[in-house]
């Protein structure tokens, strides 16, 4: 399977990441574990967490997630080298902190660290941009993290063009590292990221992994009504696709999928593959069986044609 570099960094992964919000969540350690082994086995190896992972849950603290995969590296030996491993710092983490203050940054290093049962991170982002820490204190704390072989290359998720801009001047400028890769809001479904990220990021040749690329499973074509919807996890982030555009949208994509003999899950993540710039989708499953069918994506080539209608269709999501 051909792979795609991150950024300018020497770190080269399969065009689909595996997102690891569910584990310890929605799937719980022996499923994880299953969706881990599974994914390997297909010949696949980005995974992506964070330190925040399941903090929203009932009853979770924070930091599940990267516990469930530090159980599985322990459980399976040689695997983390098999693997490249991105987690993130910056959301509250309630009496352990939030934000991208150098303090915070190297304390939650050494937790994810603990968490993980591993000896570095491939690609550490920061989570969410901090407008009250200059971003030179940050990009400090990264290069010391990076000196000590602890992190080899770091990211950003939910900035804005113009944080991202200033941060690659200032890494350009200070010979401080810089951000490798983005990670933002990106599907067909959310296209915003197409009005200044996506200029930037190509001109400074950094790799792009967007979140949500299934818009929280709407693309799936499973939640075609509030009532679908209604009592599952994502309910909230769902309900605002459920309407006219949201649902033309489905129908194109139930169209291509047909013509394909693919699944509309399969057809929108290859849509987000095709685009050029983006080193992967980044989704999640929470079993076996469903990972199979998403992974599919990888291997699906979409005509122009195809990739046209559902550009036609999906167009109005660009400014949102």
């Amino acid at each position: 399977m051909d792979k795609r570099r991150i950024g300018r960094s020497d770190l080269t992964v399969a065009p689909f990441c595996l997102g690891g919000n569910v584990f310890g969540w929605t799937a719980d350690e022996a499923t994880s574990f299953a969706i881990l082994d599974r994914f390997v086995e297909q010949g696949f190896d980005f995974i992506d967490t964070a330190d925040v992972y399941s903090r929203w849950a009932p009853g979770h603290a924070g930091g599940e997630s990267e516990t469930v995969i530090g159980r599985w590296f322990a459980a399976r030996p040689g695997m983390r080298d098999r693997v490249v491993l991105a987690t993130k710092v910056g959301m509250d983490m309630g009496e352990a902190g939030k934000g991208l203050s150098a303090q915070h940054i190297e304390r939650a290093c050494e937790a994810s660290l603990r968490r993980l049962q591993t000896d570095r991170i491939d690609l550490y982002q920061s989570h969410l941009d901090d407008a009250d820490v200059p971003l030179e204190e940050t990009l400090r704390a990264y290069e010391r993290l990076i000196a000590a072989g602890k992190v080899r290359v770091i990211g950003a998720s939910n900035y804005e063009a113009r944080r991202l801009e200033e941060a690659l001047a200032l890494s350009a400028d200070s010979g401080l590292p810089r951000y490798e890769c983005l990670q933002p809001d990106y599907s067909l479904a959310q296209r915003g990221y197409e009005a200044e990220l996506e200029p930037l990021c190509r001109a400074e040749q950094v790799g792009v992994i967007g979140y949500f690329s299934l818009a929280a499973g709407f693309l799936t074509g499973k939640y075609r009504s509030a009532q679908a919807a209604a009592g599952r996890p994502r309910e909230n982030r769902v309900a605002k696709y459920l309407n006219p555009r949201g649902f033309a949208l489905l129908d194109a994509l139930d169209s291509v999928a047909t013509a394909q003999g693919a699944s509309p899950a399969q057809v929108a993540l290859a849509w987000v593959i095709a685009r050029p710039g983006i080193t992967a989708p980044i989704a999640s499953a929470t079993s076996a069986a469903q990972l199979d069918e998403l992974l599919g994506a990888a291997r699906l080539s979409l005509p122009a044609e195809a990739i046209a209608r559902l550009d036609e269709a999906s167009a109005g999501g660009i400014e949102g």
